[in-house]
């Protein structure tokens, strides 16, 4: 399989030897995506680094409304069923669980839970 490699230059140190490493042929490099589509290379796949978010600040508190959500989260309801029970819109359910994940430093909503559990936010 072609690929092609987008990233900082350490980045793509360490995707191309794992690239190499599973018998991949690495086409050419890039430092970023627009630069790999305006190259228009043939390729089979573009391989992107694993960006993790940032950590979540240690002291910021959950509001109210977001401890709610995350409850509701608990128990696996959908955005839509955790708008109709709390009276606001899906869309304001997918910003506190934005928020959510954010201040827990998750990177989504199942991890959200878990960390919640571990940090005792919530009881299962």
């Amino acid at each position: 399989m072609h690929v092609v490699i987008v990233g900082t230059v350490r980045e793509r140190e360490r995707l191309r030897r794992d690239a190499e490493a599973s018998g991949l042929v690495v086409v050419e490099e890039f430092a970023t995506l627009t630069a790999a589509r305006n190259a228009a290379v043939t390729c089979d796949a573009v391989l992107l680094p694993l960006r993790l978010p940032a950590p979540a600040p240690a002291n910021e508190p959950l509001t109210a409304r977001e401890r709610d959500v995350l409850a509701l989260l608990v128990d696996g309801l959908p955005n839509k069923a955790i708008a109709a029970q709390l009276g606001i819109s899906d869309q304001t359910v997918k910003a506190h669980v934005a928020a959510i994940c954010g201040k827990l430093g998750a990177v989504n909503r199942t991890d959200a839970v878990r960390r919640a559990i571990r940090r005792g936010l919530v009881a299962v």
